[in-house]
């Protein structure tokens, strides 16, 4: 599937992945709802909502509508919760959570395109502060993920600075691809969302990652290739040879922004301070 070493003569390549279901197989930031929870975060009936979600999410039935119902809820739960105290949820539960819902199928990719010398760049509609450290512990030279309105008091306030979702992953991709110098006709990018046929087709080598029922009407349609990925797996437990050397992942910040964000995109918030610091 994946083609030779790169001729660094060419231009540059890379690999864009988006993150849920793609490399890992739950929401990312729907998967720290019990830490957030056993951290005084949300509420019983928070956490409940949050496993309905998951379930809505695995089953990919969440329809436009509901996503947006689920975005104005959770942008609302997080306004004046702290940044700092998500960033620390996060690093102290991310080897537990994250590292044993990996995609072996996704890391063997990543790993090829590394060998082929192309940079490899996480694309997700999750917030930053969870995809970040999920990018570095996959060894991903670049990060683009939503990111959150933070006030001067260090809290969301609710907002959105920068939502990566449909249409702005794929100028994300063109940005990045104009300042690094990648060669999008030679670059490869994988999702299992219809929302990201823009991403996908806006690389010569697109792939449909256990798709939805709409991505898969059009990747059948436009003749893309289709994978199955279904063996999670913990880095450590597969071949040694999964040792890429972590490189820091650098988040790569488009100039639109946008008022709204998709469901899971603020459980990576904290608990709200009842005090002034």
């Amino acid at each position: 599937m994946l083609k030779g070493v790169e001729n660094h003569s060419l231009p540059r390549t890379a690999a864009f992945f988006d993150l849920d279901k793609t490399v890992i197989a739950k929401s990312s930031t729907l998967t720290f709802s019990k830490s957030f929870y056993q951290g005084g975060l949300i509420n019983r009936r928070a956490v409940l909502r949050t496993a309905y979600s998951q379930f809505v999410f695995l089953a990919g039935g969440a329809d436009h509508e509901q996503m947006e119902r689920m975005r104005a809820y959770l942008s609302a739960l997080c306004r004046g919760w702290n940044v700092q105290q998500v960033k620390e949820i996060v690093a102290e539960t991310l080897h537990d959570l994250i590292d044993p819902i990996i995609y072996d199928e996704a890391a063997s990719l990543i790993e090829g395109h590394h060998t082929a010398g192309r940079d490899v760049v996480i694309v997700s509609t999750s917030g930053a502060e969870v995809v970040e450290p999920i990018g570095e512990l996959l060894g991903a030279d670049r990060v683009v993920a939503t990111r959150m309105v933070v006030g001067e008091d260090g809290c969301f306030t609710g907002e959105v600075e920068y939502y990566a979702y449909g249409p702005t992953k794929a100028e994300a991709v063109r940005e990045l691809a104009e300042s690094e110098g990648y060669d999008l006709s030679r670059c490869y990018a994988y999702s299992d969302s219809a929302t990201d046929v823009p991403m996908l087709e806006s690389v010569g080598h697109p792939y449909a990652v256990n798709p939805d029922r709409a991505l898969r009407r059009e990747a059948l349609a436009r003749g893309w290739p289709i994978l199955d990925f279904h063996r999670p797996v913990r880095l450590k437990q597969r071949m040694p040879a999964f040792s890429v050397p972590q490189r820091p992942a650098l988040v790569a910040i488009a100039a639109i922004g946008a008022a709204a964000a998709t469901a899971g995109l603020v459980w990576y918030a904290s608990r709200r301070r009842t005090s002034a610091a």
